[in-house]
Formats: structure tokens, C-alpha cells, sequence
């Protein structure tokens, strides 16, 4: 290494890779050690395809042949287990028998299945179209009768239902009365059976012998007709004339 003019232990090419022996310069970025190619080099991927210009475009469609992927094939490691187990077999216990084994004997780990998907490469097919798809056009039947904004107004009405009914039950106690035994019997009504009439014994028996009907279901519907009509009409079971439009 040059020091001040002079030279300072053996020169080789190592000290021109290590970083840290290098020196900063006065106005350049500090070396990192890096050996590049010369100044006629030149970086990128170099261009195979030739075109003959507007004259090829104009006449015809040239297909691109796509470039061959070259997939770097990592070396499988040594099965140090296998190779321990094999050299005690053979009767090799100190540590220079088994080195000496080692070196005359390789055996490589077995590649995984998810070595296997982690090296495998995804080739996109030459049909495939890259971008965002076309967004459908919206129909002018549903702008004209305003469908997007009855669905919106919809979908709103439903979402206020829903936050008010959550709100009521997290203000129970809020102006609401809970209801008690005793508020409950106050508001209760028994049923009450209807008896029939009183009649005698010897007429409970005997059936009518005049139907006007002609069928029950017609005597029925008589009989709710009067229940209705019979409030508008004077007497005790309204069968009188029609009451007069009281003021």
C-alpha cells in the first residue's frame, strides 16, 4: 500500500479489494473494493431483435421470440447425518478418520418439495393482456329512473333503522317502565265463558221445524250483516228505522 510516495509492506491485488485499506480521495466517493470492467464496456441486456423500421411495420406483424430464462441451479448441501452415520459402520470413531472420510465421500441433502416450488419460475403466456379491464357501462334505464338513488336512499333508511334499534336497547333504562308482577295481574282479564241461555229441558231436544236459510253458511252471514247494520238503527236490538244524523 502507497503511503505519502512510498510503499509500505508487499503490494498485491487483495489490498485493492479490501474497503478498508482503501484511501478517500479529495472530491470522489470512497471506493468499496469493487473490480469493474473497462471503460469500453457496456451495461444492460443487449438487444437481439432486429427490425427493418417502418417499411417492416407497414408491411407485416414481426412476432417477438421470446428470450430463454436461464435459471441458476443452487448446489444442494452435504448430508453431514448420512455421512456420520456411514463412517461408524465402517468402525471410524476419532475426529481425522472422519475427516478423512468426508473427503473421500459426498453425499448431498435431497431437495425438498418446497425447494422445489420456491425454484420454479412462473412463465406468463403470450396471450395474456396486462392493465385494468374495462369498467362495464352503466345502463341509461337505470339513470333515468333514478334506480342509484333509490337503492342509496334504501340502503340509508336501513342502516338508521338498524343504529336506532341498537340505540333503544342500550337506553333501557332509559323512559322505559319494566313491568312487575303486580302491574302484570292489574292489566290481566280472565276469559269468560258464555253460557247459553236459559230454556227448558223438553225444548233443548227438539230441532226447529222451519228453516228460512238456505245454508248455514248463509245464516251466518245474515246474522253478522244485522250485528253490523243494528248500530245505526233505533230500538233495543236494532230493528227499528235508521237513526236520524245527530249534530
Amino acid at each position: 500500500m502507497s503511503r505519502e510516495g512510498g510503499v509500505i509492506g508487499m503490494e498485491r491485488e487483495s489490498i485493492l479489494e479490501n474497503p478498508l485499506l482503501q484511501k478517500s480521495e479529495l472530491g470522489r466517493p470512497m471506493r468499496r473494493g469493487f473490480t469493474l470492467p473497462g471503460s469500453q464496456f457496456t451495461y444492460g441486456r443487449p438487444n437481439l431483435s432486429t427490425d427493418g423500421g417502418t417499411a417492416e411495420a407497414m408491411t407485416g406483424w414481426t412476432e417477438t421470440v421470446p428470450l430463454p430464462v436461464y435459471q441458476k441451479l443452487n448446489k444442494r448441501q452435504r448430508d453431514f447425518i448420512t455421512l456420520n452415520k456411514a463412517a461408524i459402520q465402517c468402525g471410524l470413531v476419532s475426529a481425522p478418520e472422519h475427516a478423512q472420510f468426508r473427503a473421500t465421500h459426498d453425499v448431498r441433502r435431497q431437495s425438498s418439495a418446497g425447494d422445489k416450488a420456491h425454484h420454479k419460475l412462473r412463465r406468463i403466456p403470450p396471450s395474456v393482456t396486462f392493465g385494468v379491464p374495462t369498467r362495464p357501462s352503466t345502463p341509461v334505464f337505470d339513470l333515468l329512473e333514478h334506480k342509484y338513488q333509490d337503492r342509496w336512499l334504501a340502503e340509508r333508511r336501513k342502516l338508521e333503522e338498524a343504529k336506532l334499534e341498537q340505540s333503544e336497547e342500550r337506553n333501557l333504562g332509559s323512559g322505559r317502565i319494566y313491568e312487575t308482577r303486580a302491574s302484570l295481574l292489574r292489566k290481566f282479564q280472565p276469559s269468560v265463558e258464555q253460557t247459553p241461555m236459559w230454556n227448558l229441558k223438553r225444548f233443548k231436544t227438539i230441532t226447529p221445524h222451519l228453516e228460512t236459510f238456505r245454508s248455514l253458511r248463509a245464516r251466518e252471514k245474515s246474522f253478522n250483516h244485522h250485528s253490523h247494520d243494528a248500530v245505526a238503527r233505533t230500538g233495543v236490538f236494532g230493528h227499528g228505522i235508521y237513526e236520524a244524523a245527530k249534530t
